[in-house]
């Protein structure tokens, strides 16, 4: 995939605050409302300005970095050369769950500010202020639980396992997903139940794809899966983890 760039993650890979969001010009910060104001626009005025981690620098035990602005990110993502000005890298956590009837996937929501409408492997989100600790370090397995929760309807003790695997950034958004085996006793029923009973809407279509029609379904998908994923599941092949 060209472009797209691997880094590997430790078991006791950390992620830590080391400086404040740094100040912006204000011709810059100008940019930077209008570009909010369409995303706004765009997506119905459902975005909301919270603060989300930066990655400053990446090794395979630990990344440092900064809490950043959403409106920063959303401006990354619609002008990429703005990335030299505001240096964002946004962080995000991305599950890989493996259920008893195989591995599920979902499609992002039209609207969506980033990959509208593309499949990817739920669940997912950004790192946020949330998983602060009191020392300054973030709890990442934290976050990715609460993603479980708030997207799929899933509780934590539902996952038997959690494995990091690695991290993929993106091209030109910066954005940095940090892979996560989740691997869970329950049956495809109970996943897509749970989701439709208490996920947040996050995903239209819910899917659990059982290993034998993995291969075929993500070629049927092509361009319309998200990179990662592909990434992701291929770490997997690798751990030799039945995939």
């Amino acid at each position: 995939m060209p472009g797209w760039r691997t880094y590997e993650a430790r078991p006791d890979l950390e992620a830590r605050i080391t400086r404040e969001l740094p100040a912006l010009g204000p011709s810059l910060q100008a940019e930077l409302d209008a570009l909010w104001q369409a995303a706004q626009e765009r997506t119905g005025g459902a975005l909301f300005n919270g603060r989300v981690f930066s990655v400053d620098a990446i090794t395979p035990g630990l990344l440092s970095g900064h809490l950043t602005e959403f409106r920063r990110i959303v401006a990354q993502m619609e002008r990429p050369d703005l990335h030299g000005e505001l240096g964002v890298r946004p962080l995000a956590v991305c599950g890989v769950l493996c259920c008893a009837g195989g591995v599920v996937l979902g499609r992002r929501p039209a609207r969506a500010v980033y990959q509208p409408a593309m499949w990817q492997l739920p669940p997912a989100g950004s790192v946020d202020a949330g998983a602060l600790l009191a020392d300054g370090r973030l709890d990442l397995h934290g976050q990715m639980f609460r993603e479980l929760r708030e997207e799929l309807g899933l509780p934590r003790e539902s996952i038997a396992e959690v494995r990091l695997l690695c991290m993929v950034e993106h091209p030109g958004s910066r954005v940095l997903d940090l892979g996560f085996l989740m691997r869970t006793p329950l049956a495809a029923e109970a996943v897509l139940a749970a989701h439709a009973f208490a996920g947040n809407g996050e995903y239209h279509d819910l899917e659990v794809v059982p290993l034998e029609a993995l291969a075929a379904r993500l070629a049927a998908l092509g361009e319309n899966l998200v990179p990662p994923a592909l990434v992701f599941l291929e770490r997997l092949r690798w751990l030799d983890l039945d995939l």
